[in-house]
């Protein structure tokens, strides 16, 4: 297997290894692994799996989650269908810099996700180093956010367009989740700046520490989420891939954050994704 870096900051490709085998090869998979903790997002070309062999690959990292307005695949649980095709020609949910299903509790630990179907040109992902968009703050405001917390929340997204009473169900099943601003990597220890597009507010941002007068907290606590969020946005810690048909990516959801860009025209788009059941931030 070799391992090719993609850029400075984020990402490589794996050449000559087939995800079928680290199936069943210990060592393998614990290379792939090993490569995943270190460049944050891997990919691979011409992998001519089944869904099964997805499903189990996957598996390997951890259980499987569906998710509860994405359709999975009725054969193989765990593995969600993210299609799209024309006749959704509006259907942009997706380009926001997000990582997957801060809204739970225990947000995934990653994913798997192989394309079927592609536009000939367009519908490129990128991910985000988030580690290093901790890294690179500037100390004062590495020290304001030290310790807070921000709620996350499908019901402000993925509910957004829902009928209230839907909208009010999804959130009474998943109820806004609350995670610290800045997390831990359980495995490398790592910092990472944790907010995104399913973030809505902070917490515990109203304290004399930071509010001299009430007022202060409506655009100083605003402010600084947006400016937060708008960390992923910068290109030196991106990586942008090119999809094919049978290409996959797999990312560490913990360190990173990604986007799917909706730049081709009325077409079909079809990906499948395994996502890998997660922990609690701390």
């Amino acid at each position: 297997m070799q391992v090719e870096q993609l850029t400075c900051s984020i990402g490589a490709e794996l050449v000559g290894v087939n995800l079928a085998d680290a199936i069943r090869d210990d060592s393998l998979f614990a290379d792939i692994r090993a490569a995943l903790l270190k460049h944050r997002v891997l990919f691979l070309r011409d992998q001519h799996i089944t869904r099964a062999e997805h499903v189990a690959f996957a598996r390997r990292f951890g259980e499987l989650e569906d998710h509860p307005v994405a359709g999975s695949d009725p054969e193989h649980p765990g593995l969600v269908r993210i299609y799209k095709s024309p006749d959704q020609p509006n259907d942009r949910y997706e380009n926001a810099w997000h990582a997957d299903a801060t809204w739970r509790e225990a947000p995934q630990f990653g994913a798997v996700l192989r394309c079927v179907e592609c536009p000939p040109v367009g519908g490129d992902t990128m991910w985000a180093n988030m580690v290093l968009a901790y890294e690179n703050l500037p100390a004062h405001v590495k020290e304001q956010i030290a310790d807070l917390r921000a709620r996350h929340s499908i019901e402000a997204s993925f509910g957004a367009a829902m009928p209230i009473d839907k909208r009010l169900a999804l959130k009474a099943q998943f109820p806004d989740a609350e995670h610290p601003v800045v997390r831990t990597h359980p495995e490398t220890g790592e910092k990472i700046l944790f907010v995104n597009a399913f973030t809505t507010h902070f917490t515990n941002y109203h304290t004399p520490a930071r509010v001299r007068f009430g007022q202060d907290a409506n655009p100083g606590a605003g402010q600084l989420l947006a400016y937060l969020i708008s960390q992923a946005y910068l290109p030196e810690y991106q990586v942008r891939w090119r999809w094919k048909p049978n290409s996959i990516a797999i990312w560490d959801n913990r360190s990173t954050q990604h986007y799917a860009v909706m730049d081709y025209p009325p077409c079909h788009r079809k990906m499948e994704r395994a996502g890998i059941v997660g922990d609690r931030p701390y």
